[in-house]
């Protein structure tokens, strides 16, 4: 069967050949240049074998061209730690203007689908960009404690700064459509009870995710939702148009069997990040990788984890997580 379908069939809830598995990480230093970038996401995938690449560059690619400035400073998680904002003043969010998709840090990004797609050629290996969500944008142009400052005592001026984010990745989606990727990652931040109430991110985030979700092409069909944070408001994201959810099954409350009762399509993870992945033992992932498809029967249900895969995660802990749906 191919990834494809094993995919579709898993999303609609048909039962596949095998449950469907996908691991991905950043690459820092990698991801600086597109050709280093894809031969790094091609490497991984042609160890493993996984039913998608999900192209996963430091979240500062959509960024960079306002300013933004940051560095990795060796994170497990790969990720960059930010040396420079863009918004200090509240003011700052109305001097912000739509980037062009065909300049700086996003052609970068453009031309990495491209060679990636030319790299697999014939191959029909999904693939998916990740697109940070317009609030995850602007936490990152301002800082986490200035951003909630921002949105509670200049909320007009922050939505105005969350509107041009938004005006700036349909441009980027519209621009990376040649590249015919499966879909995109969404990376929904915020959306979490520990740093903003239901109501607030009813008010900045829910309706700019509608805005980007809703003007996908019709033909990417494997469109991922990705909640971040241990108290994701899963209720909120039931009827977003997407065919796949992702979140921090293992340290939330929602676990996977009762987050599928709140999605149409299939919900995606069962490992943890950190414990057993990274952490733990392959003996560990096995037992936690057949609890998982067991809590969903194996139908819409794709293996993996809530998050990243640590950089530094053992090599035999990544095949015993390729290894388990061959076992089941």
């Amino acid at each position: 069967m191919s990834k494809r379908a094993r995919l579709e069939r898993a999303i609609s809830g048909e039962l596949p050949d095998r449950v469907p598995v996908a691991l991905w990480r950043h690459f820092p230093v990698d991801d600086q240049r597109p050709p280093d970038f894809v031969e790094s996401l091609l490497s991984f995938q042609r160890q493993y074998d996984w039913d998608f690449i999900k192209v996963t560059p430091a979240s500062s690619y959509c960024l960079a061209d306002y300013g933004a400035q940051d560095e990795w400073i060796g994170s497990l998680e790969g990720t960059n730690r930010y040396t420079r904002r863009v918004v200090q003043r509240s003011a700052d969010w109305l001097s912000l203007r739509p980037l062009d998709p065909t300049r700086g840090a996003l052609a970068a990004q453009v031309t990495t689908l491209r060679l990636l797609k030319e790299a697999l050629g014939s191959e029909e290996t999904p693939y998916v960009m990740t697109i940070y969500s317009p609030l995850a944008q602007a936490k990152n142009l301002a800082g986490l404690e200035t951003l909630i400052l921002h949105l509670r005592s200049a909320p007009e001026r922050l939505k105005t700064g969350l509107n041009t984010l938004t005006e700036s990745t349909l441009r980027f989606i519209e621009a990376i459509r040649p590249t015919k990727p499966s879909g995109i990652f969404y990376a929904a931040q915020l959306a979490d009870f520990t740093q903003l109430s239901e109501a607030e991110y009813r008010a900045f985030g829910m309706p700019n995710d509608l805005r980007i979700l809703e003007a996908l092409p019709d033909a990417w069909w494997l469109n991922i939702l990705h909640l971040h944070g241990d108290a994701p408001m899963i209720d909120l994201f039931t009827e977003y148009p997407v065919q796949v959810v992702n979140w921090h099954d293992r340290s939330s409350s929602t676990a996977l069997a009762d987050g599928k009762l709140k999605f149409k399509g299939a919900v995606c993870g069962g490992i943890g990040q950190w414990n057993p992945l990274h952490n733990g033992t392959p003996t560990e992932i096995r037992a936690m990788a057949r609890e998982a498809i067991a809590q969903t029967d194996g139908r819409r249900f794709i293996l993996s984890t809530g998050c990243v895969m640590p950089i530094t995660t053992p090599l035999a802990n990544i095949r015993a997580v390729r290894r388990a749906v061959e076992l089941n």
